[in-house]
């Protein structure tokens, strides 16, 4: 399968030269194929934030390389590779505009690798299209196209926000502990639709969470961070095998907010 993230040798350092020196990466090195979808666990301050904004851009690198759909992005900035990437943070006000409708927003969201210029309003044709795909949440929200955003609860806010994530087709989506902020059945939900949207072709997915059992549960990957360096990378028979008991025995990992 194509290989559509390739990380070499990353090193991310904060406050370099500093008394508040930290080394947030040290030299991690990651591979993920198409039709991949990571978990990626570990303690506060493991570095898994931290890689997700040095993927995105949002933080430059001191070292390395990052290369999406085959192109070196290391020093192509947040606004470039936003083309290739999609993300969806705990926030469930992130990532939509808040005080648009939801049919705007699915219209910024379908327009985002189009060419830039002159652009035309929110046709019939794009409704009726808007309409039938958010049908496919099962939320409700295709009655609800002309409400703002804010006015959602937070499940069908971040339902939307992700549906709007892979509107574009990226190559990679980041998802940063996006269910962490809704209630058990809201999570529920939008996990149903997180594994559904990362069977898409030409995608893969990496996902942030402290559920340990969500981490096992979803997805063909399971990355463990320690101290910006991955310690584990399981998959197929061993992964099937691994349960939330053997992670904590094996690598002592502190589960205080880890969900048993």
């Amino acid at each position: 399968m194509e290989k559509l993230l390739q990380i070499h040798n990353l090193t991310k350092v904060f406050g370099e030269g500093t008394i508040n020196e930290k080394i947030a990466l040290s030299d991690l090195s990651l591979d993920v194929k198409s039709g991949d979808f990571i978990t990626i666990i570990g303690n506060n301050g493991a570095g898994k934030s931290t890689l997700l904004n040095c993927i995105s851009g949002v933080f430059p690198i001191d070292k390395g390389e990052i290369i999406i759909a085959g192109k070196d992005r290391t020093k192509e900035p947040e606004h470039k590779r936003a083309k290739h990437i999609g993300r969806v943070f705990q926030d469930p006000l992130k990532g939509t505009a808040f005080d648009m409708t939801i049919e705007e927003n699915l219209a910024i969201a379908s327009a985002k690798n189009k060419s830039r210029g002159l652009q035309r309003g929110i046709t019939k044709t794009d409704k009726d299209m808007f309409r039938q795909q958010l049908a496919t949440l099962e939320m409700g929200l295709e009655d609800k196209m002309t409400q703002k955003v804010k006015l959602l609860s937070g499940g069908q806010r971040q339902a939307l926000t992700l549906f709007m994530a892979v509107t574009s087709e990226p190559s990679v989506l980041l998802l940063d502990e996006h269910t962490a902020a809704l209630d058990p059945s809201a999570a529920a939900k939008v996990l149903e639709l997180t594994e559904k949207f990362s069977q898409r072709e030409n995608m893969c997915t990496m996902m942030i969470t402290h559920n340990m059992k969500d981490a096992l549960r979803y997805g063909n990957r399971t990355i463990l961070m320690q101290s910006g360096r991955i310690v584990m990378d399981i998959s197929g028979e061993e992964r099937a095998q691994m349960t939330v008991e053997r992670l904590i025995e094996k690598f002592k990992i502190d589960n205080d907010r880890m969900l048993l």
